[in-house]
């Protein structure tokens, strides 16, 4: 059913791309103007459209609560040439999009429904950074929440496909390429990685542009997605909750680190010395 859901999501995108390209070869403009073309008030104003019926001030007087600053500019945006086969294809992309989002709606709470006995765990997964109620349902629904049948936090990470491949010879690092493994766990894993880039003051998002300096951005990501899988793991082997260890950790770190080589350098000298 996640899976189903993710074909969906893809296919309403589609649509809405699709629509919003009619708009644009009959030089309507509104999408520049309005944020959310199929908010409530860009919906009134597409069926408007279609209906051929209404002037563009008509049209501009449909917009809702803030757009309603922006009326003189949807009016503009709102006188294009639009001939009767924009209008029909208009009306079949919107219908079959609405048609998307109601199958969705059935879906999405069909998949509640069976998320229930895993309640607690799913409520634990959303504590991690990048971790929404979507891609924890994903993650669930691929990983299961049983570790015991993984012999290792190694053994999951390649199955799941974030484990970069360690292939070294004679001191000489080779291709590093990642194992397919799970195409969707792995999707919902680097999506959450991208989330929590974007989650400030924690761990993985300091880490991520760490990483992103050094590695580029494809591999940073894949990155985080190992961290945030052997989290996982370990917050569902124990039923602990996740623990952030904060946007300074890796601060702190290279300063212990840096201060115990300076201690190392130091007594080497007085060793020396003697």
């Amino acid at each position: 059913m996640t899976r189903y859901r993710r074909k969906l999501v893809e296919s309403r995108s589609a649509e809405r791309n699709r629509l919003l390209k009619v708009l644009e070869t009959a030089n309507i403009k509104l999408a520049s103007v309005a944020t959310d073309v199929f908010g409530t008030s860009g919906r009134l104003m597409l069926r408007a459209l279609i209906e051929g019926k209404a002037t563009p001030h008509e049209m501009a007087d449909l917009a809702k609560k803030k757009l309603r600053s922006k009326i003189p500019q949807l009016e503009l945006a709102l006188e294009g040439k639009l001939e009767e086969h924009h209008r029909f294809l208009l009306k079949l992309q919107l219908d079959r999009l609405e048609s998307v989002e109601s199958d969705l709606a059935v879906l999405e709470q069909r998949i509640q429904e069976k998320l229930q006995p895993y309640a607690a765990q799913f409520a634990l997964l959303q504590e991690i950074p990048g971790v929404e109620r979507t891609l924890a349902a994903v993650i669930i629904a691929e990983l299961g929440v049983d570790m015991s049948v993984f012999q290792s936090v190694s053994q999951l990470t390649s199955w799941a496909g974030v484990c970069p491949g360690n292939n070294e010879s004679a001191g000489k690092r080779k291709s590093s390429r990642i194992p397919k493994g799970n195409v969707y766990l792995k999707t919902a894993l680097v999506e959450a990685a991208n989330s929590a880039a974007r989650a400030k003051g924690t761990y993985l998002r300091d880490k991520f542009y760490r990483l992103k300096a050094r590695r580029g951005y494809k591999r940073a990501a894949v990155a985080i997605a190992h961290k945030i899988l052997v989290s996982i793991y370990h917050m569902l082997s124990h039923n602990i909750s996740y623990n952030d260890l904060g946007d300074l950790y890796l601060d702190n770190l290279n300063k212990h680190h840096l201060t115990r080589g300076r201690e190392r350098s130091v007594q080497s000298v007085h060793r020396s010395g003697r």
